[in-house]
């Protein structure tokens, strides 16, 4: 490795970025006991805008360093379409019209089911969306259970431990329920192309696993906090029936048309365009468009692409210097640091690797998924929507990263062992 200066600023950066995204609590309480500039703590301790932070930093730092055209170079060569598809799937996702027909279809599933139905729809919400993920794409899925969840049962009075709880498995299920197909998690998006893989093989290596150990997790918090979710079922829905069925499956359109062409941001965006004109027309059937947490989150993706394209010197041959048992539980643990999607496309880059090197690094990258907010492209959409429901009205990542360990350790053993 012979790192530029650059790039070592950069590696210092993206750690500061990580420090900074673990702290933000702390400029939280700040913001709440030194009123008098709570507006500067407050900004400092938005997760979304934290590696769009450093990112500039990066940036001013090369233009200084190689000046203005160097900058833009680099910026020019980062790829976008990511946090692009995210802004525009997550304002979709959770219109009005979407919400009501999801609610609707988990209410009557849940009533339907033998158990009681604030427990079933907890179940549902923490078990079905996120699988519903790998046909929606699991931004939409984190999405619709985050805005759900905020709702019905984080609009109660609940235990700190129950909301922990709850993040904590819904991170990781959405992580690895988006793996029944090649397209809708990110760092299967990443290598599905090149590497071949199709549904089958999505099914039959990732598929019906992961499926085994999102039930698994769902049921557990379920029955560890049974007597906390009785009251949830009392939520009474104002759904469906003030929603004309034309505007929910026009709906539908936009967001299937958005999830068809998601490598095509000149065409889902111009998707976009039609979808806001739509809203506009038929604004008696709209709730305000979530646009304010759409862009944060978009904005915290960007500022990972920018700050993550310099880590590659470093990232790279610690991942391809393991073996398949090492580089499972490397990826796992590296995820948490970065974004898993940036991991797999970094093994996308190296060609020769045999079947069970790349199985397990991508098992790997989706595993570790839920443990922290940057780990998987979906966390800061389920974060920015249900942080005004905790303490501070911020999220503690150490305490999501203790809620998601068993859940983790859990996706561990069925892709491990099954």
């Amino acid at each position: 490795m012979n790192p530029t200066t650059i790039q070592l600023i950069a590696a210092a950066l993206f750690a500061l970025a990580i420090i900074h995204t673990f702290s933000t609590k702390f400029f939280e309480h700040l913001a709440h006991s030194q009123p008098r500039h709570a507006g500067i703590w407050h900004l400092l301790g938005e997760v979304e805008v934290v590696f769009g932070f450093w990112a500039l930093i990066l940036i001013l730092c090369i233009f200084a360093a190689s000046g203005q055209q160097e900058a833009i170079t680099y910026l020019e060569s980062r790829n976008f379409t990511e946090p692009m598809f995210v802004f525009v799937i997550m304002v979709i996702a959770g219109t009005r019209p979407i919400l009501d027909f999801a609610a609707t279809a988990v209410q009557r599933t849940a009533i339907a089911l033998p158990v009681r139905t604030g427990m079933a729809m907890y179940f549902l919400l923490l078990a079905f969306v996120p699988l519903l993920g790998s046909f929606i794409t699991e931004p939409a899925a984190m999405t619709l259970a985050a805005l759900m969840l905020r709702d019905t049962l984080f609009s109660k009075e609940i235990s700190t431990r129950l909301k922990y709880a709850t993040i904590g498995v819904l991170f990781v299920n959405i992580s690895i329920g988006g793996t029944l197909t090649p397209f809708a998690a990110p760092p299967v998006l990443m290598v599905a192309g090149k590497w071949n893989w199709d549904i089958a093989f999505m099914i039959a290596n990732f598929g019906w696993k992961s499926t085994v150990a999102v039930v698994i997790n769902a049921l557990a918090v379920t029955w560890l906090f049974r007597h906390e979710l009785g009251h949830v079922g009392q939520e009474k829905s104002t759904a469906g029936s003030k929603t004309p069925l034309t505007v929910v499956l026009v709906h539908l359109v936009f967001l299937t048309l958005v999830v068809l062409f998601a490598h095509h941001p000149v065409a889902f965006m111009g998707i976009f365009l039609f979808f806001l004109g739509f809203t506009t027309a038929y604004q008696q059937f709209q709730s305000p468009l979530i646009l304010r947490e759409a862009l944060l989150v978009a904005f915290f993706l960007a500022g990972l692409v920018v700050l993550g394209g310099q880590q590659q010197w470093w990232l790279q041959p610690l991942l391809m210097d393991m073996d398949d048992t090492a580089v499972y539980f490397g990826a796992t643990a590296l995820t948490a640091i970065t974004d898993n999607a940036a991991l797999t496309y970094l093994g996308s880059l190296v060609e020769g690797l045999s079947e069970e090197f790349k199985i397990a690094l991508v098992a790997g990258a989706v595993t570790g998924g839920g443990l922290t907010v940057i780990a998987n492209a979906p966390n800061p959409a389920g974060f920015a929507i249900l942080k005004s429901k905790f303490d501070e009205q911020s999220i503690h990542p150490l305490g999501l990263l203790i809620a998601a360990l068993i859940p983790t350790l859990v996706a561990v053993l069925a892709f491990r062992l099954l």
